[in-house]
């Protein structure tokens, strides 16, 4: 039925009508009845088409014919010789080119007719035989003209009656396809379900006494009483004599995951599961990445006056949901229309981090009152790089806009931007390894906790937590200490005196005793967790000397780390080579994801240079001019670079930083990411494909 649909889905493109999507109001049909209608279609449709191809084929002949006969009596009218009996036309000649006749879809192929004298029997059959090899038709064209005009007018007779009768068949099939092409939709909706029950009832088995069909399947809990009532309902409609029966079961495979969403968070887990689906009832990441991720999009592309852009965007994206939604949208738009709840937060964010670093298109504003500093005295009214001093308190929200275009304003905003990288960096990833926790407590996993989790929040804090420490006393204090000498000489020299760098009284035994906390982490985390594992082995398998019998077909798929599972396959090494492995890319992890997080400032140190040239160099050197063509040009290429740049490259580059710092820096701290995804079945999510 499937394969027929299509016939007919194909037979009303060509013949370029096209199928009805309005409501029928013919009344339901049941499956068999729906067969028999196809067949019916089908085989009026190809006995229609056959019929039409035996015309058409018919009508090419008796053209052909007629233009040879055209031909011929033009050329022995002109030349004065006696013709001879056979005159051939050639084909294939010349490459073909497609038309759309009014009628059907016709090949136009140019011919060329040619004429061979020949004497003798011999040499005809001859000439025969290579016209036939070659494809070539040949028609016999009398030699008397008289004769030549009475076949011509037979022809374009019999011509004319076969093109009525194409039309009438034409009309005939456009108007059988016009027919099927009302009910066309409706019918493929039917028979695309009805194939996913039977797909979906081919799963079930039968039970022993072959009466009844047996399956097994994934329910959430939170559904049981709706499933219930629905096999019930489904019960009564049926007017079956035999009651379904719902059944709990354990399962010896891991459950599905499914979380519900709307279509706010629907986005961000989807950000989420394109790394990978999450093991059944372990933490979920979207709950964090909801704020997380436009977060850090923000630190990247601060800038208020980008941000109301973007804001603008997907504000018209959400007013248009209902509609756009019926759509069918490009690659581009979908993706767009998709991720409109994230763009909106993005755009939020981007907006709060604008007014911190105070750039409206690279332009400062006193918004929230007057700068800290003024000049020392009338001659650098009109300077911002020398002659500043402070004379009140500082600006009430963040950056002071007299830092812009001063001689320390690129030092200030580094200093600033990557100190606050780190700290975010620092933030995120305790997070994670905190999750880690709640994760291996609510498995039960003990040996998780004293023997990942504790040494790895020892390790990360005793070195990154500890430089975290130093930035905000050195905020808080004002201190000039050099905090790259402080952390080198932590580990080159950690007894050395730390002279001026020193920021808070006992810091240099403090770095010692986090110094050697850092040390006993690392083989904290390698080598007792193996050990224990061993250990535990050997007792519960103490004395066995038979193997055990696998309590269903498939065994418990069980996880190397976890120290719920262990069978007597358990192979010492191969833990350890494990263990071994996580040790060393979290110590060395947590260098490299920490200066992973200096992108922070990077991409946001980016979009300001890039924003400020854009301005400074176009828009107020095109201002310059007293000509309103060139201030017009200068006009149109500051949008051109700001849309073009700025709201559309320069977002992609930060949207991807920020999904890489939370799929690599973030989630590998705690996410194992290896489920798969609850997928019940729907109508809703049929496709063609599945035709």
């Amino acid at each position: 039925m499937s394969r027929k649909l299509r016939f007919f889905k194909d037979q009303i493109s060509k013949a370029g009508l096209l199928s009805s999507v309005r409501p029928v109001t013919q009344p339901d049909v049941e499956l068999e009845e729906l067969e028999i209608q196809l067949a019916e279609h089908e085989n009026e449709l190809i006995e229609m088409n056959a019929n039409s191809e035996k015309l058409r084929q018919s009508y090419n002949e008796l053209l052909e014919f007629k233009i040879v006969l055209q031909k011929a009596g033009s050329f022995l009218v002109s030349s004065g010789t006696h013709a001879v009996s056979e005159r051939e036309l050639d084909e294939n000649v010349y490459s073909n080119d497609d038309y759309v006749d009014t009628a059907s879809l016709l090949e136009q192929v140019e011919k060329t007719v040619f004429v061979v004298f020949f004497s003798g029997e011999q040499a005809k059959s001859k000439i025969l035989k290579i016209c036939e090899a070659f494809g070539a038709s040949f028609y016999p064209v009398p030699e008397d003209i008289t004769k030549q005009r009475q076949i011509t007018r037979e022809v374009s007779s019999r011509l004319d009656e076969l093109e009525v009768t194409l039309d009438a068949g034409i009309r005939h099939r456009n108007k059988a396809l016009a027919s099927i092409g009302v009910h066309l939709v409706k019918w493929i909706s039917m028979v695309r379900r009805e194939k996913a029950v039977y797909d979906t009832l081919s799963m079930l088995n039968f039970d022993v006494t072959k009466k009844c069909l047996v399956g097994e399947g994934w329910c959430p809990i939170f559904a049981k009483a709706q499933l219930q009532a629905a096999l019930q309902r489904a019960t009564f409609d049926s007017n079956s004599q035999v009651g379904i029966i719902y059944h709990v079961m354990d399962a010896a495979e891991s459950p599905p995951t499914y979380f519900r969403t709307n279509k706010f968070t629907n986005a961000f887990q989807e950000i989420v599961d394109a790394y990978g689906v999450a093991r059944y009832q372990e933490s979920n990441p979207s709950v964090y990445t909801v704020i997380t991720f436009p977060f850090l999009f923000a630190v990247m592309f601060g800038d208020w006056g980008h941000g109301i852009c973007l804001l603008l965007g997907a504000l018209v994206l959400i007013a248009r949901e209902s509609k756009l939604g019926t759509q069918k949208l490009g690659s581009f738009m979908e993706m767009l229309y998709g991720g409109r709840y994230v763009l909106l937060l993005m755009s939020l964010f981007s907006i709060y981090c604008g007014l911190i670093y105070n750039e409206f298109f690279s332009v400062p504003y006193h918004i929230f009152g007057l700068s800290a500093y003024k000049c020392r005295d009338t001659t650098c009214s009109e300077a911002k790089t020398t002659g500043l001093v402070k004379y009140q308190d500082p600006y009430a929200f963040g950056v002071d806009p007299s830092w812009r275009g001063s001689r320390s304003e690129l030092p200030f905003l580094n200093s600033l931007k990557m100190k606050m990288s780190i700290l975010l960096g620092v933030a995120q990833m305790n997070m994670g390894i905190i999750l880690s926790y709640f994760n291996a407590r609510f498995f039960g996993s003990s040996l998780d906790i004293r023997y990942q989790f504790v040494p790895q929040i020892i390790f990360l804090n005793s070195l990154f937590g500890y430089l975290s420490l130093l930035i905000i006393i050195k905020w808080c204090t004002g201190s000039q200490a050099d905090l790259y000498h402080v952390m080198i000489y932590m580990f080159l020299s950690p007894t050395e005196d730390l002279g001026e760098n020193q920021l808070f009284w006992g810091q240099r035994p403090l770095q010692i005793i986090l110094l050697l906390l850092a040390m006993i982490a690392v083989p904290w985390m390698l080598f007792p967790k193996p050990f224990i594992l061993k250990r535990l082995h050997t007792e519960r398998f103490q004395g066995r000397t038979y193997g055990i019998l696998a309590t269903s077909e498939t065994d418990l798929e069980v996880e190397p780390d976890s120290a719920r599972h262990y069978d007597e396959d358990f192979n010492f090494s191969e833990v350890f080579v494990h263990q071994m492995i996580h040790s060393i890319e979290f110590v060395l992890g947590a260098v490299s994801n920490t200066a992973s997080y200096l992108r922070l400032w990077a991409l946001s140190l980016a979009h300001s240079e890039l924003s400020t040239v854009f301005y400074e160099k176009v828009l107020l050197l095109a201002w310059g001019y007293d000509n309103l063509v060139i201030r017009l040009v200068g006009l149109a290429m500051f949008a051109f670079a700001t849309a073009f740049i700025l709201l559309m490259m320069e977002t992609l580059s930060a949207f991807l930083h920020a999904l890489r710092l939370h799929w690599v820096e973030f989630q590998n701290k705690f996410y194992h990411g290896d489920g798969y995804k609850f997928r019940p079945f729907s109508f809703a999510t049929l496709t063609e494909d599945e035709d």
